[in-house]
């Protein structure tokens, strides 16, 4: 993730990347995703380009390997959260604070675990398929040794 905003070609990138995220958002919003399928496209593919944003950088399959596994386990992770926050919100015993704030957390684990994960096990999927094929044709377009 750090290369993506330390070194200046990939920090380009990165805010490139970022700001078309946004416009895709912004368009989703304008849209609708209310049961309407072109917008909820568009908000998936501006939560891919958010995490395409800080993993473009990556060469290695190691890097996509963490990712993918990453948002599984995050995937399971922010949807428990989001049952257990759900779950104390409509408690009776909970306070209008405390209510607000265990609804906004909520919200935020369903958002987690229903767009970010997904995308970015896309993204993960997809980048190790790219770094497994240039690995192999690497692989192939080098010449055997001569001993």
């Amino acid at each position: 993730m750090f290369d993506a905003l330390t070194i200046p070609n990939n920090r380009t990138r990165t805010l490139i990347l970022l700001a078309i995220c946004a416009l895709l958002a912004i368009a989703a919003v304008v849209i609708g995703i209310d049961d309407n399928p072109p917008g909820i496209l568009l908000a998936f593919l501006a939560d891919i380009t958010f995490v395409l944003a800080f993993a473009h950088p990556w060469r290695t399959a190691r890097q996509f390997r963490l990712l993918l596994f990453a948002s599984l386990i995050g995937f399971v992770l922010f949807a428990i959260l989001n049952n257990i926050f759900a779950v104390v919100a409509h408690s009776p015993a909970t306070t209008g604070a405390l209510q607000y704030l265990m609804q906004v957390l909520a919200v935020a684990a369903f958002i987690l675990a229903s767009m970010i994960s997904p995308a970015a096990f896309m993204v993960s999927l997809v980048g190790l398929v790219a770094v497994f094929i240039r690995n192999r044709r690497r692989s192939a377009s080098t010449p055997p040794a001569v001993e």
